[in-house]
């Protein structure tokens, strides 16, 4: 069988391969005669640690502890004298050593991708003296990769794009797997590309991963999107490979290769002649497969009766074509428009323009129809002139309308009183001439604008409006006066001939040659001897004195009487009367003082000074009202709690007592008897004006005296006592009187027989007390005897 160059290496590499393993699992260490190595003050022979690279395959699966070499040192006798002992990167952990015989071995599973070699010491020592017979060494055990990573797309998934009928072989984007296995060892890690899923529109370079287009012309119209299934194999692509997959979606991008297309070769609208100027008539549009700025286009009138009427435009959100009006539409004139309408694209790529012409053309045709218009006036606005002196009823002018409709509708007119309030025109509704209805004032509105309304007589709601301006002509009818209210002073020390005041006039009138004044003194006025008049002969005049020695003393003011004449045809005049006040001035001429007053009452008292002292007098009142008012109300309360005033209320009280046997919640005899004492107390809201010292003694008075006395005593005590009732309050004394010379006549103190008081003068007091005599008197006759 012949083999080919391909298969002859790949022999020839596991031949390799399989040599190099069967050489690491045999290494030893064997000795190097050297010059004589002194240790431990014995002369002994110098060795060294010889031995090839380690080399162990990743990923080993079996149970039992992978043998990886052998360790040996020429001192070592074979009698157990000698033990090894391992060091360094995953010694103990992942490598042991046979401290007998030396050989390694590997306990767990090794990855070379997440370590690739590891780096050890060896020793060997007496068993006895522990102490090393040889010099310490490294060696490296190297991981054997296998392939057991496929390949990765680490930027996957991938989206891209590519125009539309790009040429076949056009790049579109470039995947990239990546292997975790060694690239320099083998084909674990040499991947290959290929499409699963995509064909036949695009292909992958099998080294690079650039994908490609395949075939040519494909259309985004027809489908714009596509989804590709790309896998990465390494061992080249070889049987027994592992692989990965990513997805790439390629979406075809737009270019301009479809032209505009109307789908109707002509439209037709109605449009009422009514409409406004810019309103929309229609919308159009012609159809572009393509999007975005492919897909814009603009539209233009290009033939037609109506270039002038109608203009197009372009909306740039919906690529439609927006006829509108330029020019009123009017029935009666046209009743129909034909437009010829081209759409082309604004943006034309010169590789298509092989596919036909990138524009379209569309008639469009307009019908007017007719509605019922208002009336139209001959002239948007109208220029009329009247005199002010015209009289009422006066023609100013005459304003017309018609139905522009073809039925041609009488039209009847009217003016807009809202524009002509108080009424200063009329119309005739038939004739539309104008008339003045009242006399005419230019100086108070010299201009009327009023509006006149056309009305079809058929349907009144359809009206018209056309617009007057009538200007009222000037006559001279307002005489000339000063131009302002002048403030003339002369100064006592002026001169003959000094100019004291320059007047003007103003008229109300406006001449068409402009205004001209004469000035001149009334002739009552022309012969005065303090002041004459200068007519300037440019509508001003100047006032002079005629002499010296004004006193305010003798004249404080002078009135000087004007005449006025204008230019009008007839002319007109007028009388002003300028005042002239005399003053006080200093050197440079400027009034002072120009009160006569002055002079009159030198010594007395101003004005300013008389209001001041009025001032004074009323802040002094209100003054003296202030202190009255807060001295009555800082009057202190003659109650001594102001929180509990209890005047004018009625206090109730529940305690009924305990009968005429309890003698400890009231003290009855201070309510019947006027003769007991009580202790003087003295309140603190009452000044008291009497002190009693000592009750004084009753008499035998009578009894209206007794009780006048006894509410007087118990009034004054109230008004002493803090602890009394408000002196408004009602007071009830339960007394009755000052008794009898008899006393009491109760038996409670009296019935024992050891009372040692004589009642024997009852029988002296006749019949009516003798059975108390029998009772309590001492005689033979005594009850109890």
């Amino acid at each position: 069988m012949k083999l080919g160059k391909v298969e002859f290496c790949h022999f020839l590499q596991i031949l390799a391969l399989f040599l190099c393993l069967s050489g690491m699992n045999q290494a030893e260490l064997t000795r190097s005669r050297s010059k004589p190595y002194f240790q431990s003050g014995r002369t002994r022979t110098k060795r060294s640690w010889v031995w090839n690279q380690f080399f162990v395959l990743e990923e080993y699966m079996g149970t039992d502890p992978l043998y990886v070499g052998k360790l040996h040192s020429d001192v070592d006798k074979g009698d157990g004298s000698i033990k090894y002992i391992l060091s360094g990167e995953g010694a103990s952990s992942i490598f042991i050593i046979d401290e007998n015989t030396g050989d390694i071995h590997a306990t767990k599973r090794l990855d070379r991708e997440e370590q690739a070699y590891y780096t050890l010491r060896a020793q060997a020592l007496d068993r006895l003296t522990n102490k090393p017979v040889e010099p310490e060494s490294e060696f490296v055990i190297k991981i054997q990769d296998i392939n057991d990573n496929e390949p990765k797309f680490l930027d996957g998934p991938y989206t891209a794009g590519v125009p539309e009928m790009s040429p076949v072989g056009t790049s579109v984007v470039q995947v990239t797997a990546t292997d975790a296995d060694d690239p320099t060892y083998g084909n674990s890690a040499r991947v290959v590309y290929s499409i699963l899923q995509g064909q036949p529109y695009f292909s992958v370079e099998p080294k690079t991963g650039v994908i490609k287009t395949a075939l040519p012309n494909m259309d985004r119209e027809a489908k714009d999107q596509y989804l590709l299934v790309i896998q990465a194999k390494d061992m080249v692509g070889q049987n027994g490979g592992l692989s990965g997959t990513t997805s790439v979606t390629v979406t075809l991008t737009d270019v301009n290769d479809n032209p505009p297309r109307f789908p109707r070769r002509s439209y037709q609208y109605n449009v009422p002649e009514s409409l406004p100027v810019a309103s929309v008539v229609a919308r159009i549009k012609a159809a572009d497969a393509d999007v975005g700025p492919n897909a814009e286009m603009e539209y233009k009138i290009v033939d037609g009766d109506g270039l002038g009427v109608f203009k197009i435009s372009v909306d740039k959100d919906t690529q439609e074509g927006i006829i509108t009006i330029q020019k009123e539409l009017d029935f009666e004139a046209k009743t129909s428009y034909t437009l010829r309408i081209e759409a082309a694209n604004m943006h034309v790529d010169p590789r298509f323009l092989s596919l036909g012409p990138f524009s379209d053309m569309t008639t469009v045709k307009i019908i007017v129809e007719d509605v019922d218009e208002p009336p139209v006036f001959t002239s948007h606005l109208y220029s009329m002139v009247v005199s002010e002196a015209a009289k009422v009823g006066t023609i100013i002018g005459t304003v017309a309308a018609h139905d522009p409709d073809a039925s041609n509708s009488p039209v009847r007119y009217s003016i807009d009183r809202n524009t002509d309030l108080e009424r200063y025109f009329n119309i005739d509704a038939n004739s539309g001439v104008i008339t003045t209805a009242k006399s005419l004032d230019r100086e108070t509105n010299a201009v009327h604008n009023i509006t006149v309304l056309a009305m079809e007589s058929q349907n009144p709601a359809q009206i018209g409006r056309g617009y007057v301006a009538i200007t009222i002509l000037d006559i001279n009818d307002n005489a000339p006066e000063f131009a302002m209210e002048y403030e003339t002073t002369v100064c006592e020390n002026a001169q003959p001939g000094q100019v004291i005041q320059k007047i003007s006039a103003i008229d109300k009138d406006d001449p068409p040659n402009g205004h001209h004044f004469y000035f001149s003194l009334t002739a009552e006025a022309a012969n005065n001897h303090n002041f004459t008049l200068q007519d300037n002969k440019d509508n001003t005049a100047t006032v002079l004195t005629k002499r010296n020695g004004f006193r305010r003393q003798e004249q404080s003011v002078f009135y000087l009487p004007i005449f006025i004449v204008d230019s009008g045809s007839p002319s007109l005049s007028s009388t002003n009367t300028l005042t002239i006040r005399v003053c006080d001035c200093d050197a440079d001429g400027i009034a002072q003082t120009c009160n006569a007053e002055a002079y009159i009452l030198p010594a007395g008292l101003s004005t300013g000074a008389l209001i001041a002292i009025l001032a004074c007098v009323l802040t002094l009142l209100v003054l003296v009202l202030l202190i009255v008012t807060m001295r009555r109300r800082k009057k202190e309360p003659l109650i001594f709690d102001e929180e509990r005033d209890i005047r004018e209320n009625i206090v109730r009280y529940d305690d009924e007592g305990g009968g005429e046997e309890d003698t400890e919640a009231f003290d009855m005899a201070a309510l019947r008897n006027l003769n007991i004492m009580r202790d003087t107390k003295t309140r603190r809201d009452v000044t008291p004006e009497i002190q009693f010292l000592s009750r004084p003694t009753f008499k035998s008075i009578p009894d209206n005296v007794i009780f006048r006395e006894f509410i007087w005593e118990r009034l004054k005590e109230a008004d002493v006592d803090p602890c009394a009732p408000p002196y408004d309050s009602l007071q009830t004394y339960a007394f009755e009187g000052n008794g009898s010379v008899a006393e009491s006549l109760s038996s409670l103190d009296s019935i024992s027989s050891n009372s040692d008081q004589n009642y024997d003068y009852l029988s002296d007091w006749g019949p009516r007390f003798k059975r108390l005599a029998d009772m309590y008197g001492t005689g033979p006759d005594c009850l109890y005897s």
